[in-house]
């Protein structure tokens, strides 16, 4: 069920992309406050995503019609993954061209299509342990965040091994799918929880350091950047949670 690894692994649309450098100002006062503006709405839109992707999710769990459409038809829980799939690199791939607006819209939309398919977690696991995992989830993600943010270590070079991390945790991920091992699902599991851990500072760090060289004002291009980062950690948030419900979910009876 953890399709979603490979979210992670599409290429960022800033970096050193010209488009971005436009309208920036000189001015150290309004460049710091127009930073801070946009790392605030970074989490925000980080924070609001997750909360649509909870209520969906919930919603879904207790719709006994929509459990049955999703769960018991194949086509219908793979054209959702599909859409899912398509949103994210549609949204990466074409953010230069899209205006901030319709690139929000498409976020809210992924956000809910993954509340769908994460509906199961309310399904398969008991509600008292899917709370205690997310509230340890979220904790953990603002900690490894917080040390992203402040850290003066730089995390390129272990972003690079992350990336190549990722790639291994996907195919493993799919070879268990043909060979089941319990054993393998062990070694998964724990290798995901210390990717996205891993992740997680080092997007929190990558995205701090693109607001501040691009965030000279609030405009539709670096709120187009600080939606992307908005992306890149709801993906990690969403990812860490799922391999520690592995370990700390309670299956119902």
């Amino acid at each position: 069920m953890d399709y979603n690894n490979y979210q992670n692994g599409y290429q960022q649309p800033w970096g050193n992309q010209p488009y971005a450098q436009t309208g920036t100002s000189n001015d150290p006062i309004v460049v710091n406050s127009a930073f801070a503006v946009l790392m605030r709405k970074v989490y925000v839109w980080m924070a609001l995503a997750l909360a649509v992707t909870g209520l969906t999710a919930y919603g879904v769990a207790n719709s006994p019609t929509l459990v049955e459409m999703i769960f018991t038809n194949q086509a219908a829980f793979w054209i959702c993954a599909i859409i899912e799939f398509g949103l994210v690199i549609g949204l990466s791939a074409a953010i230069h061209k899209l205006s901030f607006m319709t690139a929000a819209i498409m976020f809210v939309v992924y956000s809910i299509v993954n509340g769908v398919t994460m509906s199961f977690i309310f399904i398969a696991y008991t509600a008292t342990s899917v709370a205690v995992t997310f509230f340890i989830s979220a904790g953990t993600f603002a900690a490894l965040a917080l040390v992203g943010v402040f850290s003066k270590k730089d995390f390129s070079a272990i972003g690079k091994f992350l990336m190549f991390a990722l790639i291994g945790v996907i195919i493993a991920s799919v070879v268990n799918i043909f060979v089941k091992s319990s054993g393998l699902e062990f070694v998964i599991s724990i290798a995901g929880v210390l990717l996205f851990a891993g992740l997680t500072a080092y997007d929190s760090q990558r995205i701090k350091e693109n607001l501040q060289q691009y965030g000279g004002e609030v405009n539709d291009t670096t709120q187009k950047i600080a939606l992307m980062g908005a992306l890149s950690l709801y993906l990690d948030f969403i990812n860490l949670f799922l391999y520690l419900l592995r370990f700390l979910g309670k299956a119902r009876e």
